[in-house]
């Protein structure tokens, strides 16, 4: 049976975490805590947001194919799991912070010989119909949030922007450099190995994959993919980033960590500068080994791997140096290169190049922001955090006990569950997400989490000993997986008693219908939303309505 994106890469653990917190959304809708207000949202400037109209999927052709059209905009869920909204709210609230939370952007080198296209009929996110067009798809939602002048209910200007981990897909040193350009601004070059010539699974694979320059049927073209001459060709050619007019800060996540999220380091580093990529049959026992082995002991990978050398089946592949993985530190010192400042600040959150890799920055007056690094670099997809990380940021917070504190990390409470040794730390304890939980709640300050990983929209609040020690964590679906999403948190002082942290979600810019004839930057990103939704192993990533276009209602700690 073919393993979800859900599951991928996750323990049984963990995704029974996550369905305990879904829970939680579903009861509080049926106790009356969180529920649509339709008027809540007519004085806010929704333009840009799904407040005012969202992508949704057309009717299908004979295949299943589905145009993606625009459809009415979500509407405003009020929650008040842990504080009531008082009525004159609106009239009295005061704009504390506004910024943009991207995550898992995946920006993938899609041609390198270090992936696992083969095993997507058992593991989903091994391979995307959309994937070589992401750097253009990442350069549509930059136009977006430029474009806004800033959030909806507070007509406050971004005070910054925060991505939240896989910013790229396979921890190599040219996708960093893309998603470096894609921010900061500049051009980029989404191609790797022949300097003319796609050499990806999409151009010589199989039938497994969409293949959209070939006349020849695939299990895409099956369900009414089309075929797009020039497709391929268009998306490894130079195209240009503005970059964000707005500071940036960046948060490790398990891909920016090692191989696929979940192989560890160094174990089959000479993948990524071979000169060949494997290409199996689905039919090849090998395929079901290596999925399994992906999900459940990615050391295992090794002995496979190494038999594949000599066996095969493979595609050529030009070598290429670019393709090398980087280290934890060089993912650090690549963010003080001053050729990637853009709108800054220096380093866009690292306090130092050699580390940590974890720090604070002001996101607004009154207002601290604090980056966890919540990878563990064993091989292992979930996360965990250090003790000495754990201590440093409860000495953050504590010292900071007259400032509001939003917390940001790749991983959610309920995906932190790898409590073995990491090898970035050695020889400190790991706490999982219930424990990290627990001690943030420790802290009356602090009043959200803000986190990625899942590529699922979720909301959550964690009620503490009193309504002071009570936070939300709000998770984000991806912008590589349908609905293609980012998000918009404002937080105002209400001015009685209470905070509200609104939560409009925002899609990429461009037109919601794409054109196959229309081979421009912008028309491959309609594509790339357009392929996504198309995608054979498609989820429900959007969330619950009460996890999407939210205003969370907090007691006010500082009041």
């Amino acid at each position: 049976m073919s393993m979800s994106r859900r599951t991928f890469l996750r323990s049984s653990a963990a995704a029974a975490g996550a369905a305990a917190a879904s829970s939680i959304t579903a009861s509080s809708i049926t106790a009356g805590l969180a529920h649509a207000e339709p008027g809540a949202a007519s004085s806010a400037d929704t333009a840009g947001t799904t407040l005012a109209r969202v992508g949704v999927p057309g009717r299908p052709d004979k295949k299943g194919y589905r145009r993606l059209v625009e459809g009415r905009g979500w509407p405003l869920y009020v929650r008040e799991e842990l504080a009531a909204a008082r009525s004159t709210r609106e009239s009295t609230r005061t704009g504390l912070a506004s910024f943009v939370q991207l995550t898992d952007i995946h920006i993938a080198d899609v041609q390198s010989p270090a992936r696992f296209e083969y095993v997507h009929p058992l593991q989903g996110p091994a391979y995307r119909p959309q994937e070589a067009l992401g750097t253009q798809g990442a350069v549509a939602l930059v136009k977006r949030i430029n474009s806004l002048s800033g959030g909806p209910f507070t007509g406050r200007a971004f005070d910054c922007v925060v991505s939240t981990g896989d910013n790229t897909d396979n921890h190599e040193v040219i996708e960093l450099e893309w998603y470096q350009r894609l921010l900061a601004g500049g051009t980029i070059t989404p191609n790797t190995g022949h300097p003319t010539r796609f050499e990806g699974v999409q151009s010589d694979g199989s039938a497994l994959y969409y293949r959209p320059e070939r006349d020849a049927p695939d299990q895409y073209k099956d369900r009414g993919f089309p075929t797009v001459p020039g497709l391929l060709h268009a998306a490894i050619q130079r195209h240009a980033s503005p970059g964000l007019d707005m500071r940036w800060y960046s948060v490790f996540g398990n891909h920016d960590d090692q191989m696929l999220g979940t192989v560890p380091n160094n174990l089959v580093d000479w993948l990524y500068l071979g000169d060949v990529k494997f290409d199996l049959p689905g039919t090849d026992p090998t395929v079901a080994a290596i999925a399994r082995a992906l999900g459940s002991d990615p050391s295992s990978v090794l002995p496979l791997l190494s038999k594949l050398r000599t066996t095969g089946p493979t595609l050529p592949a030009t070598a290429d140096s670019r393709r090398r993985p980087y280290s934890p530190r060089e993912f650090i010192r690549r963010h003080f290169d001053p050729s990637i400042t853009g709108a800054g600040p220096v380093g866009h959150g690292f306090a130092d190049p050699d580390g940590p890799s974890w720090y604070r920055f002001q996101i607004a007056p009154g207002v601290l922001g604090i980056a966890m690094n919540t990878t563990n670099s064993l091989g292992i997809a979930d996360g965990s955090i250090s003790q000495k990380q754990l201590v440093w940021i409860e000495q953050q917070i504590r010292s900071h006990a007259d400032q509001l504190v939003i917390v940001f990390s790749h991983h959610t409470s309920t995906t932190m569950t790898a409590k073995l040794p990491n090898p970035e730390t050695p020889g400190q304890a790991q706490f999982d997400g219930k424990h990290l939980v627990e001690r943030l709640k420790a802290h009356p300050n602090v009043i959200a989490w803000v986190n990625g990983h899942t590529h699922d929209n979720a909301v959550t609040p964690h009620r503490g000993s009193t309504p002071r020690h009570s936070f939300w964590e709000i998770n984000t679906a991806s912008h590589i997986d349908f609905p293609q999403l980012a998000r918009i948190i404002e937080v105002t002082d209400n001015k009685d008693g209470t905070v509200s942290i609104f939560t409009p979600l925002i899609e990429a810019e461009g037109p919601y219908t794409a054109d196959p004839s229309n081979l421009t930057q912008q028309g491959l990103a309609s594509l790339y939303r357009e392929f996504s939704l198309n995608d054979i192993h498609l989820e429900d990533r959007a969330g619950t309505a009460a996890d999407r276009n939210c205003e969370l209602l907090l007691a006010n700690p500082l009041h």
